[in-house]
């Protein structure tokens, strides 16, 4: 068994090594498709100022890509603090909790960002289903499928109580509900919509969906297995 756990041991290795290797690679790729509007913002960021980087789209994606390789660090020391006090499943516990944070905070300031007539237009509310899908557009429908996404996609690898689709469903639906009325009562000027709950919670459902094969694993029980059959007696 020893033998076999040794040989298993280099493909995981390799495989881990394939898969951040193909993460550097796209977020690689996509900051060099944006690279002309992140650099706009830039010489604000790299400032400091607070207008023009965090209170624009292209600051919070660039801040948002600058500290990744921070974020990687966290998630190695982590992993290093857990294997060293014998914890299992290091990496993956590290990466989910990095991740939910990491993948989900930089959405929640966009849709947190004042509008032009934030404190002084009224509030606004839209309560009819799929009314509103049609205004959004595939940009916007796409922005809010990608709210949630990294809490769907890591909260089921982090914690078991969450290791089903309902619950991460329930998740989304609730940290929408949660934003949706935070915009409402701060009055951002922006539209308060049942629209959003519900395209936020199928973003972040559909990005469980995704990783499943990875939180499935930690949610085995011993009674998911098949049991051996009793050899008769006599």
């Amino acid at each position: 068994m020893n033998h076999d756990a040794s040989l298993s041991a280099p493909p995981r290795r390799r495989r881990r090594i394939v898969l951040l290797s193909l993460a550097i690679l796209g977020v690689a790729s996509a900051a060099f498709v944006v690279r002309r509007p992140l650099m706009m913002s830039a010489p604000m960021c790299m400032a400091g100022r607070w207008h023009g980087c965090f209170d624009t789209f292209n600051g919070v994606v660039l801040m948002t890509l600058v500290a990744l390789p921070l974020a990687l660090l966290v998630v190695w020391v982590l992993a290093r603090a857990r294997r060293a006090s014998g914890g299992t499943s290091a990496w993956r516990m590290s990466l989910a909790e990095v991740g939910m944070v990491h993948g989900t905070v930089p959405f929640l300031w966009l849709t947190m960002m004042p509008g032009g007539g934030a404190g002084v237009v009224p509030e606004r509310v839209s309560l009819v289903p799929l009314r509103d899908l049609v205004t959004m557009g595939p940009l916007g429908i796409v922005g809010n499928l990608l709210v949630f996404a990294a809490l769907g996609f890591f909260a089921p690898m982090r914690f078991a109580a969450l290791a089903s689709v309902p619950r991460v469903l329930a998740l989304g639906a609730g940290c929408s509900v949660l934003v949706e009325t935070a915009q409402y009562v701060l009055r951002l000027d922006r539209v308060s919509s049942v629209d959003d709950v519900l395209v936020n919670a199928a973003g972040a459902v559909l990005a469980a969906l995704a990783s499943r094969r990875w939180w499935r694993t930690t949610t085995e029980t011993p009674s998911d297995r098949p049991r051996p059959a009793l050899a008769p007696a006599g």
